[in-house]
């Protein structure tokens, strides 16, 4: 889908007045579902499946269950139209979004595997991704992010489970010899294991701040060897109010050899959760190139 059509799709569609954009990524589902209803070409189709569908059940056991074969065809005909309506909807509302925000829209491919996050599972891409200005002076990708992992159970069955991130993406090269390495990560499990977490962490060194607030909600780490008072300058107290009290919700971050990546649990596809994500990778990516120049 061209931007030309999804920003007419957007236009056209009723309680979106031109110029506006879709809230999220279903907004345009129904105006879609309705435009492909309205189409004889998909009556045709989904009824010669249905006939298609009753004639065999007739045949091969009899008339009622043709019927109903006839009857779950209909259904089938309507829920894939409905497939197709969702994903012109979501096409439509990332390519009116990355227009509107000046950012170059990207649909499924590969992302460097610059930072832990980006080189676990087996398979690893990104389903979508914008391209541009994340926030004044600062120039990135947000994309819904997912890796792969496989496993087998006893009986020999694979299995694969998926793991979905939105990310926002920065390059800050000026900033790989103040911190080569740098991970915010989102607080789970008890503090009693803290020390044994620290154990299986032999080449990372943990950041202690003075923040109750922040210590709440996220443990920090750096590369073994970096200077920890000029870390801890890096958190100044606006930071810290700021990760603390105003990030995203599970928002977290890591930096690797002038490489940040900001992530936040789950493919987000409504306008404010994007700009949300968008805005923290500027602001975390602009306070790392403020302590870096000091």
């Amino acid at each position: 889908m061209s931007r030309e059509e999804a920003t007419a799709a957007a236009e056209e569609a009723p309680g979106h007045p031109a110029g506006n954009l879709p809230d999220d990524a279903d907004d345009l589902r129904g105006f879609y579902f309705r435009l492909l209803l309205g189409r004889p070409l998909t009556w045709i189709a989904i009824g010669l499946f249905a006939v298609a569908a009753g004639v065999a059940g007739s045949l091969l056991v009899s008339p009622a269950i043709g019927a109903a074969g006839a009857a779950a065809a209909l259904l089938v005909g309507l829920l894939v139209v409905f497939g197709i309506a969702d994903s012109r909807s979501e096409d439509a509302f990332f390519q009116v979004y990355a227009e509107q925000r000046g950012l170059i829209a990207h649909g499924k491919g590969r992302l460097p595997p610059a930072t832990p996050l980006l080189r676990k599972g087996d398979d690893r891409y990104a389903e979508r991704a914008l391209e541009g200005p994340l926030g004044e002076g600062i120039e990135g990708t947000l994309a819904l992010y997912t890796y792969e992992e496989e496993s087998t159970d006893s009986k020999g069955n694979r299995q694969t489970s998926y793991y979905r991130y939105t990310i926002g993406l920065a390059e800050l090269p000026e900033c790989a010899g103040f911190v080569p390495e740098l991970y915010c990560q989102r607080k789970f499990g008890l503090r009693a294991l803290e020390g044994l977490e620290d154990a299986f962490r032999r080449s990372k060194q943990r950041l202690e701040l003075e923040s109750e607030a922040l210590d709440e909600r996220y443990e920090i780490f750096a590369g073994e060897g970096q200077d920890a008072n000029r870390l801890r300058q890096l958190f100044s107290p606006t930071f810290i109010v700021w990760l603390a009290e105003l990030a995203p919700e599970k928002f977290a971050f890591e930096l690797v050899d002038g490489n940040l990546c900001c992530y936040v649990n789950g493919h987000k596809q409504e306008a404010a959760e994007l700009d949300a994500v968008g805005a923290a990778t500027a602001t975390v990516a602009t306070r790392l190139r403020e302590e870096s120049a000091e």
